[in-house]
């Protein structure tokens, strides 16, 4: 009933930038907190960014001062601008919200997740 598909991953220079989205569609009746994860090989799902309904944001301190996570609540969207890319920020980006469904209440949903590659 309700999906999630992620856009915007790819291999990028270090140093470059890329901007991730998550588009929300189905029966939604109102969405609380939206988050990026990113798992890399050999390596535990780890968060980097949280925002809440209200705009309230969190990050890894690994990303601090160079992702920035938002939100356009009209749209159902999430997005994550990633600057100043790393090698170390080479993963897969898993988008998730809290989602309020008709009919079936707050659930937790995962995108499909989006590969991003940080090389020269």
């Amino acid at each position: 009933q309700v999906q999630l598909v992620e856009s915007g991953g790819g291999l990028v220079q270090p140093g470059g930038s890329l901007r991730l989205s998550c588009a929300a569609s189905g029966n939604i009746f109102g969405i609380s907190t939206m988050a990026w994860y990113r798992q890399a090989p050999g390596k535990q799902r780890e968060l980097v960014a949280a925002i809440t309904a209200g705009g309230t944001t969190n990050y890894a301190d690994s990303v601090k001062g160079r992702f920035t996570i938002s939100r356009d609540n009209a749209k159902n969207t999430g997005y994550l601008q990633m600057n100043s890319l790393k090698p170390e920020d080479t993963a897969v980006y898993y988008c998730y919200s809290q989602i309020a469904v008709y009919g079936m209440g707050l659930g937790d949903y995962w995108g499909q997740g989006t590969q991003v590659t940080v090389s020269s």
